[in-house]
């Protein structure tokens, strides 16, 4: 019988109740399928702070490293700043373990009424990939004058090609096996960080060249987020840099979405740029009275 270790972070807030759900989760499916799972909660977050100073012992690294795994629930206090529960905790298991992806999927289930009008069961199912370790979180940066009326801060946004590349190629690997629209969309703010994102949309560029089978867009994070919310399937696979995120978002193939997709009728108005990579082609129109729009024709089907 295999046997797994698992460190038990529940943290704060609503994490004190979706751990004890999710390791009754796990015990249920680890005995059907023939593995003993073992247990070792930590106490380690906001109240620990209160008591301690920091967010976790000094040798907390060590003993998560004995474990095979880490369910970590939630961290964070509205008397604590952000940046200290972040870089006190988080970040550095982050970085110990180099858990350089965040994936977060959003479905909307059977029996859960969505906000958004128009959608059923399963029409939205989203997976959002972000870089986790780079980017603004590399925490690099100063201040000078501290807490006088000439103060200055710096923050370094830390973009390396390495980096990049495996969480481009992470969420390319997801699209494929998860086979359902195999899209993948950058978002980037490129437009005003013009050296760090267009080293990203070089690399997603390089990288999308691997994967033919895979559709592939470019969005600015402001017209991804309007359209999260207006059109949430036709954006299908997302992903993006750390903070702006490597959204990936996929929709059933029965969903109106795909079928417009099919019917190659789909256009996205242009509240910003919008590319789209091979194997699409693109037409652009311009029109005084709609600004110009860009269609995005479809010219090959997913095996």
């Amino acid at each position: 019988m295999t046997k797994l270790s698992i460190a038990l972070l529940p943290g704060d807030g609503i994490g004190q109740e979706v751990i004890p759900a999710a390791r009754k989760i796990l015990e249920k499916s680890a005995s059907l399928h023939g593995v003993q799972l073992h247990f070792e909660a930590f106490d380690w977050g906001s109240d620990y702070y209160f008591r301690h100073g920091v967010m976790m012992p000094v040798d907390a690294l060590e003993r998560l490293r004995r474990h095979d795994a880490i369910l970590l629930g939630a961290v964070g206090h509205p008397d604590i700043p952000d940046h200290i529960t972040l870089n006190g905790m988080l970040l550095p298991i982050r970085r110990a373990f180099d858990l350089f992806a965040n994936v977060r999927p959003a479905v909307l289930y059977e029996g859960v009424e969505s906000p958004l009008r128009g959608y059923k069961a399963g029409e939205i199912d989203m997976v959002v990939v972000r870089e986790n370790t780079e980017g603004e979180y590399a925490n690099i940066g100063g201040f000078q004058y501290h807490h006088m009326p000439e103060e200055v801060a710096v923050q370094t946004s830390v973009f390396t090609r390495f980096g990049c590349e495996r969480i481009i190629r992470f969420a390319f690997e997801l699209a494929r096996r998860r086979n359902r629209a195999r899209h993948v969309t950058s978002i980037t703010k490129s437009n005003a960080q013009g050296y760090s994102m267009v080293l990203w949309d070089r690399v997603f560029r390089e990288v999308a060249a691997d994967y033919p089978d895979i559709l592939t867009g470019s969005l600015l994070v402001d017209a991804a987020a309007m359209n999260f919310v207006r059109r949430p399937p036709p954006l299908m696979w997302w992903w993006a840099p750390t903070c702006l995120a490597i959204f990936s978002a996929t929709c059933r193939r029965s969903s109106p979405a795909v079928s417009a997709w099919r019917r190659a009728r789909i256009s996205i108005r242009a509240a910003t740029r919008h590319r789209c990579l091979s194997p699409y082609t693109v037409r652009r129109r311009t029109s005084p009275a709609r600004g110009w729009r860009t269609h995005w024709r479809r010219s090959w089907r997913p095996p």
